[in-house]
């Protein structure tokens, strides 16, 4: 993980980089990083996975860590990426699956997880002991969290000391709301104060200099806090830098460390250099990119309404809306419109809870028969104009072609493009 810790020391000398953690699992999304990596020159790409898309017991995604290695490394050698400049991380790792179970049987659990995404070649672990198990206290206090992540600590130096390579960076700490985004609307979000950022990064200190593991804490990079950078259903809580001045100077008293953010989701592009430049040196980024493939799809569609004899339509927008509805387990919990706005909802939330559908085999073979319709009666520039626009950009600039694919991912890339002026401010491609 030598790339992020030439990363961590760049910023810390006064240079204003940082790098984009891509969470997703969508093979498209995995494809169009690593194609905008190629035009953009980067070095490395970090891809990350959460505790519950893949883990031990395959996680929603059915991935298990190795799957997912195997996942990333499949679609890199198709685009011929270099797999050595893929960093791969895990997010929130801790007990967070297995919550209904007491500590112990949770935390059992969890140390088996770390100890699978460490040896199938995860090098950025996030030690997140935050949440409560059963019989826990709520909120859990800060001892027993900083107690929990110094033994998934443990359990990840004993792995890596069993297969060898680079050794693992950690980052602690946690945003106060739940893995994924926050589920209710977001008044008054508070940021994180600077004693409770400093406290936080001293507690795990002392803690794992007590449990012998100084030299893992050499490689701790960074403590997730909360800048004041959220999204809810239809709302963006833009990054404000007056209100985290204070916490944004607190980390420069710490050698080697920097700040992750997550949430940072549609952000708009000047947002994200100022979270860089205040040390906010990690952005998260994870439903903004299946937002933005969401997008694509639907533009296609629409094309394909006007483009493609009703009898061919593969109707891919209300296959997938239909499946949502018959196989309501993914977005219930979130979602609590009815009629017209859960339909709204449904389709345009910035939760983007239909993320979690795209691999049902039905709506898999609604946007293969799209595809396979556009590709044979290609449409006309005027109609991709009118509902990909970003996409049409970009095919006029030569970095896309007219198939389906490379429009989807072209309309992605602009979301990147986002990300890439934000962490590489001297690169003007």
């Amino acid at each position: 993980m030598h790339a992020l810790l030439d990363l961590i020391a760049r910023h810390q000398q006064g240079q204003a980089v940082g790098i984009a953690s891509i969470c997703s699992a969508h093979p498209i999304v995995i494809e169009a990083t690593l194609r905008h990596a190629q035009r953009t020159g980067l070095d490395t790409v970090l891809f990350e996975a959460t505790c519950n898309q893949v883990n031990q017991d395959g996680g929603y995604t059915g991935m298990t860590p190795v799957d997912f290695v195997a996942f990333v490394h499949g679609i890199a050698q198709r685009v011929g990426f270099d797999e050595s400049r893929i960093a791969l991380g895990g997010d929130h790792l801790g007990p967070n699956p297995w919550t209904a179970l007491d500590a112990e049987a949770a935390m059992a659990k969890a140390e088996v997880m770390v100890a699978a995404y460490v040896a199938a070649g995860f090098r950025k672990i996030h030690l997140d002991c935050s949440m409560a198990c059963a019989g826990d206290p709520e909120p859990l206090p800060e001892a027993a969290i900083v107690e929990r992540a110094v033994r998934l600590a443990r359990v990840a130096e004993a792995a890596y000391a069993d297969v060898g390579g680079e050794a693992p960076v950690y980052v602690i700490g946690t945003e106060v709301p739940v893995p994924g985004g926050a589920t209710e609307a977001i008044e008054g979000l508070a940021v994180t104060t600077p004693e409770a950022a400093l406290a936080t990064i001293q507690a795990h200190r002392e803690a794992f200099e007590a449990a012998g593991l100084g030299a893992a804490w050499q490689r701790v990079i960074a403590s997730v806090v909360q800048p004041g950078v959220e999204f809810d259903h239809h709302n963006v809580v833009d990054y404000v830098p007056a209100k985290a001045q204070a916490l944004s100077q607190a980390i420069t008293s710490q050698p080697g460390m920097v700040f992750e953010a997550h949430s940072t989701d549609y952000q708009t592009r000047d947002a994200l250099a100022q979270l860089v430049r205040d040390h906010f040196a990690i952005l998260k980024v994870g439903p903004g990119l299946t937002f933005s493939l969401r997008e694509a799809l639907w533009g296609l569609d629409a094309i394909e309404r006007e483009w493609i004899a009703p009898a061919a339509q593969a109707r891919l927008r209300e296959v997938a809306l239909q499946r949502m509805r018959d196989q309501p387990k993914y977005w219930q919990r979130y979602y609590h419109a009815q009629g017209d706005a859960l339909q709204i909802d449904l389709q345009y939330s910035l939760s983007d809870r239909i993320r979690y559908y795209w691999p049902d085999p039905v709506i898999e073979q609604a946007r293969e028969q799209l595809f396979a319709n556009l590709r044979a009666n290609p449409p006309p520039l005027p109609l991709i104009s009118q509902y990909l626009p970003h996409a049409l950009h970009a095919l006029r600039n030569g970095n896309a072609d007219a198939d389906p694919l490379s429009l989807v991912m072209a309309h992605i890339q602009t979301a990147l493009d986002d990300y890439h002026h934000a962490c590489h401010p001297h690169d003007h491609h």
